[in-house]
């Protein structure tokens, strides 16, 4: 999609906020899981830093990386000079991206469809990944569940905020959360506070229910296979914070 200036605000922090290592260790399981080996490769939309794609591309191997943010591939590519890894970095649309290739996974988690807002552009976005897909491949989408953002995070009121606290001195993260139940839109902004210093940024994000992505993908050939609430496989019963789908081809 269109860069909208989400790596100029998060770049510097985003991996503090969504750290690597062994916090990303369950979704690089459970996506490794998924993978049908044979040497496939694989394709993440919304790669950002590479939190998830580097350590992957460890089990997996090759993988294609896009991403419309400049800063945040500049921080993937340069994890990449330090340790180089089958990681290939793509300043690309998510919604329409395509390379004339087939891949075994396909993969866009941590919120990234849902940074679409509008529904036609999520719809083109699950099309454009399921053309993708080899025969037999596999299309994992993890979002926000809004109820729970709604009656949990905001306790339904349309506005609230909240701190979580980070491991460091004086370190911790200062959300302003605000939400148009009506239009479907919810708004962060927030303030990352690091040894006494603060930086702003801020994202927009649609409401996006799991019943909407098994619709888009059902309209791009595409049919449910599994739905968890969490990388560690729990069940999904409606009211947990995320959502992790899993698509397949229709009879396979």
């Amino acid at each position: 999609m269109t860069d909208l200036g989400y790596g100029r605000q998060f770049a510097d922090f985003y991996d503090r906020i969504f750290p690597g290592g062994p916090a990303a260790e369950p979704a690089v399981a459970y996506l490794a899981d998924l993978h049908p080996g044979d040497g496939r490769s694989t394709l993440e939309l919304g790669v950002g830093t590479g939190r998830i794609a580097l350590p992957l591309a460890d089990r997996v191997g090759e993988i294609v990386g896009v991403d419309s943010s400049p800063e945040m591939l500049d921080v993937l590519r340069a994890a990449l000079k330090d340790q180089p890894r089958p990681v290939t970095p793509v300043d690309g649309d998510i919604r329409d991206w395509a390379d004339h290739r087939s891949y075994g996974l396909v993969y866009c988690i941590c919120g990234t469809l849902s940074m679409l807002l509008d529904p036609a552009e999520q719809q083109q976005t699950i099309t454009a990944a399921a053309a993708r897909l080899d025969p037999g491949g596999t299309l994992v989408v993890e979002t926000h569940n809004p109820d729970f953002a709604v009656h949990v995070i905001n306790q339904g009121r349309a506005r609230d905020s909240y701190l979580i606290p980070y491991p460091g001195r004086d370190t911790g993260l200062l959300s302003y959360s605000t939400i148009d139940v009506a239009n479907r839109i919810w708004q962060l902004t927030h303030l990352w506070i690091e040894d006494g210093r603060s930086r702003i940024a801020s994202e927009v994000s649609r409401l996006t229910t799991a019943e909407e992505v098994d619709a888009y993908a059902e309209n791009a050939g595409l049919i449910l296979a599994a739905r968890h609430s969490d990388w560690f496989g729990n069940e999904f019963t409606g009211v947990e914070p995320m959502y992790v789908s899993v698509y397949r081809h229709r009879g396979e």
